[in-house]
């Protein structure tokens, strides 16, 4: 079958989010997946097809449309943040086609679903303590899981950040730079817990040859801390995204400013940031009984 002026446009446009860009091959290809349902659906052969009619039919095709357990609705339907990631696809290919000049749909048209107040998952800080806790140090691998919690919650980074980490890190520096999303860098700072962590685990590591700091991939990582999660007698669902999240509310619930957490994070807009904010909500309480005027009797 022959490609139409549409894919091979797209194809164009994800080279340049690729190269041009610097987006990871992760975002490419869910660009891809997400503008391919878009073509398939559409029929659409030239950028002159994509009308505003389309695209209203396309949402309520999105709206309605069947998915996996892990992004529906709890009917059966997309969630409104995963019809989202379908739209912001389709509203950036059409950025870079008015960019180029190629006559369009204009991208300010596509309107992205309203959803709910982003929640985020965590766990107690008694939790957190006994998820830190609950690997054998007597063991290697038991060595090797100490010092990835410990990192994660030292750091707060995320979980292809951490198996990225090289093994000839700096551990005398207390701190190291990582790339992160969009190629940013950032600093992140090592506590004493996950230095002597990091140190115990190095020094019983055998294999000279392998050049990662922690030779896991993410979902073995994933694994790991679900592993311990049970192990400590936690009944909620732990990630390491969840170790992350508490890495940012501990900061927080201890007196840290959200641009200085922002940038721990590696958040390019200070808006993701403040789903952390409830973490304040103790210290407004607090600050509400000592200075809020109270009725004598």
């Amino acid at each position: 079958m022959a490609t139409t002026e549409l894919e091979q446009l797209k194809r164009e446009f994800l080279e340049y989010t690729e190269i041009e860009k610097g987006r990871s091959l992760n975002t490419v290809r869910n660009y891809d997946h997400y503008l391919s349902v878009f073509v398939e659906y559409s029929k659409a052969k030239t950028p002159e097809d994509i009308t505003d009619n389309l695209i209203r039919e396309y949402r309520l095709w999105l709206n309605r449309k069947p998915s996996s357990a892990k992004a529906t609705d709890g009917q059966g339907n997309l969630k409104k943040k995963t019809q989202n990631y379908y739209l912001i696809a389709l509203r950036a290919f059409l950025k870079y086609l008015a960019k180029r000049g190629i006559k369009t749909l204009s991208p300010e048209v596509i309107e992205l679903a309203k959803v709910g107040e982003r929640s985020i998952d965590l766990i107690t800080p008694e939790e957190l303590t006994r998820l830190l806790g609950a690997p054998d140090v007597s063991t290697l691998s038991g060595l090797r899981d100490k010092a990835i919690l410990e990192t994660l919650f030292s750091t707060g980074l995320r979980v292809s950040e951490l198996c990225s980490l090289p093994r000839d890190l700096d551990l005398k520096a207390e701190e190291f730079s990582v790339r992160g999303k969009g190629e940013k860098v950032r600093v992140v700072f090592l506590s004493s817990e996950a230095k002597s962590a990091i140190k115990n685990y190095l020094q019983k590591r055998k294999d000279i040859d392998n050049d990662q700091m922690f030779p896991v991939t993410s979902r073995s990582v994933q694994r790991i801390i679900k592993h311990y999660a049970i192990k400590a007698g936690i009944s909620k669902k732990v990630t390491p995204h969840v170790v992350r999240h508490m890495f940012a509310t501990d900061l927080l619930g201890n007196g840290a400013d959200l641009r200085s957490v922002q940038m721990l994070l590696g958040h390019a807009n200070i808006s993701t940031t403040q789903i952390y904010t409830h973490v304040t909500d103790k210290a407004l309480r607090e600050t509400h009984k000592k200075f809020h005027s109270s009725r004598k009797a």
